[in-house]
């Protein structure tokens, strides 16, 4: 089967979308269930007495079991500093620049969700670091989304090999070494006013 590369990106993007099924099959399976408003899960009672099964107490996981772990925390809370002056960059550029572009913004709710801190079977040290790896985490990925919508407007050309990662809007871009799709997607307000296409892309 000789697949084109935008055929390919067509089956990601369906696999994504079984993906998310799944996904909404675990409240199932684990017990859980969010509130209307989506922000908070509840874990069902036979759920929860399950899983306090398997709380450490914080006093305990306090005490760093292994010398490495404990050589390597100043160096993981100290890139809070950077983080946070990436952030503030990134949100000062989004804020100003999209709008001139006509780019819809992006929703950082879409890429930095917060909700392991209604995991009962962790204590109150592992749910501090989840917020603040989820920060952290969804953050790169928002702006990896504010890049991606970026250069998909002022650069949307493939290279000449598939790089190892690529934001959901790379398989939109004009094939390496074809000029006539090149002028076509350049500057191309239009590729973000399909919203189907933009969650499409959202999820890659």
């Amino acid at each position: 089967m000789n697949l084109s590369i935008k055929e390919i990106a067509q089956k990601i993007g369906e696999l994504n979308k079984q993906l998310s099924e799944k996904y909404a099959e675990l409240s199932v399976k684990y017990g859980f269930s969010s509130s209307g408003s989506g922000k908070k899960i509840v874990f069902e009672k036979e759920s929860r007495r399950k899983n306090k099964l398997f709380k450490i107490p914080a006093w305990k996981y306090a005490i760093p079991q292994s010398i490495r772990h404990l050589l390597s925390m100043p160096f993981i809370y100290m890139m809070i500093v950077p983080v946070l002056i990436l952030d503030a960059f990134i949100t000062l550029y989004h804020t100003v620049a999209f709008p001139l572009y006509h780019i819809p913004k992006v929703k950082r709710k879409d890429f930095i969700v917060y909700d392991r801190q209604f995991l009962d079977y962790l204590n109150w040290i592992q749910k501090v670091n989840c917020v603040y790896c989820t920060y952290v985490g969804g953050l790169f990925a928002y702006c990896v989304e504010v890049a991606g919508r970026t250069e998909r407007y002022w650069c949307p050309v493939k290279a000449a090999h598939k790089p190892r990662f690529h934001h959901g809007w790379y398989s939109d871009f004009a094939d390496y070494g074809s000029p006539e799709e090149w002028k076509e997607k350049f500057n191309n307000e239009n590729a973000f006013k399909d919203p189907n296409k933009k969650d499409e892309n959202c999820k890659l």
